[in-house]
């Protein structure tokens, strides 16, 4: 994997614990945090090469952080994961490369970071495809 590292944002530990045993288990390092932390100096400290972002974080909007990250990291590649497919077609999720809906089988996420960090430059996009 070439010590890609990869930052989780989740308000949930076992979904930190979870993706960051996985995320392992396929080679890359990993950061975590419960989305507390100002995500600019989680990048700074940590120096990812990509992003796995929870939307709910407890009283904290995931959209707004992206929104954040955004304005200064445009080619840090950012996959949105959340319980609630709605939001995929919210406005604010476009910026995200992609958009996966948790699950128990973490293999369309793993396959999302797979995508994104083996193919610099291109994003996949967060489509909103309804239904």
């Amino acid at each position: 994997m070439g010590g890609k590292k990869v930052l989780v944002i989740d308000d949930e530990a076992h979904v930190r614990m979870l993706y960051t045993e996985e995320l392992r288990t396929h080679g890359y390092e990993v950061a975590a945090s419960d989305g507390s932390e100002d995500p600019l100096e989680l990048i700074e400290r940590h120096g990812p090469d990509l992003i796995i972002l929870d939307i709910k974080l407890g009283a904290r909007s995931g959209l707004d952080l992206l929104q954040t990250i955004r304005r200064r990291h445009v080619n840090l590649p950012v996959i949105l994961s959340t319980a609630y497919d709605s939001f995929r077609c919210d406005l604010k999720s476009i910026a995200a490369d992609a958009y996966v809906v948790k699950s128990y089988d973490s293999s369309e996420l793993m396959e999302k970071v797979r995508e994104l960090l083996n193919a610099p430059g291109a994003t996949s996009g967060a489509a909103c495809s309804p239904g």
